[in-house]
């Protein structure tokens, strides 16, 4: 079995006015809400079970999946309507609603890509990882640091120069700097060091805090064509950048 979890309850506090009625996940984009575009690139590329997380006007989301049939595939709802969870805090309660022997794909649901999901959640290496992580070399002020074989060991703001890792004294120099894209897969082998955390704490500083127990690893896509389509200025820009989706596939 092959599962997922879309991120979909977040504020979307970059979105506004848009999402002072709407969730982010239910935004429009080239005619479909976001949503929709990322259960079909999942299922399109085979998983069948997904996980919905839901907090800002929860119950537009689970109506608008009730009014579709889950189309046709084994969505469940794992609700944060009363306490936003974060990312990490969200895998964690929605850890009982999946098949706890499978891995789990972790997507944003305001990430537009060109990825092969079916070949970045069944890569051979995933039996001998707790997490693997995308990433390309795209601008960014912060970055994630890897060893010279794509083991995460750490975290950089360029700008300001903080650095994040359970390594004393690491030097950001040493090290190949990637930016995260928001997708990611988690191993069952995870789960028990999750229940460590409060309810609520960020997927991020879970993996810095562990990468030096267990193994993270960056998988770079070298033709990564991805958009973050989570605040206003690329939400204008979406819909070409479907368009050249298309004309690259």
């Amino acid at each position: 079995m092959m599962q997922a979890m879309i991120f979909a309850a977040g504020l979307g506090t970059r979105l506004k006015p848009l999402t002072d009625r709407i969730p982010k996940a239910l935004v429009s984009v080239g005619g479909e809400p976001l949503l929709k575009r990322v259960i079909f690139q999942l299922k399109d590329a085979g998983f069948t079970r997904i996980v919905v997380n839901v907090h800002h006007f929860s119950n537009q989301i689970i109506d608008y999946l009730r009014e579709n049939d889950n189309f046709g595939m084994d969505i469940r709802i794992s609700d944060e309507s009363e306490k936003l969870l974060e990312t990490g805090g969200g895998i964690r309660k929605a850890w009982p609603l999946f098949n706890q022997s499978e891995p789990i794909l972790i997507h944003n649901v305001d990430i537009l890509s060109n990825v092969d999901l079916k070949k970045f959640y069944q890569m051979e290496s995933r039996d001998m990882i707790a997490a693997r992580l995308m990433v390309s070399e795209r601008k960014t002020k912060r970055y994630l640091l890897f060893d010279d074989s794509m083991r995460l060991v750490g975290w950089t703001n360029i700008e300001t120069g903080e650095v994040k890792s359970p390594y004393p004294d690491l030097n950001p120099k040493d090290y190949k700097m990637y930016a995260f894209s928001g997708i990611h897969m988690v191993a069952p082998s995870l789960f028990p060091l999750m229940e460590e955390e409060p309810d609520k704490f960020p997927i991020m500083d879970f993996y810095l805090k562990h990468c030096d127990k267990v193994r993270i690893e960056g998988y770079v896509k070298n033709d990564l064509k991805l958009m973050d389509v989570g605040k206003q200025e690329t939400l204008k820009e979406a819909e070409a950048f479907l368009k050249s989706l298309v004309s690259s596939l």
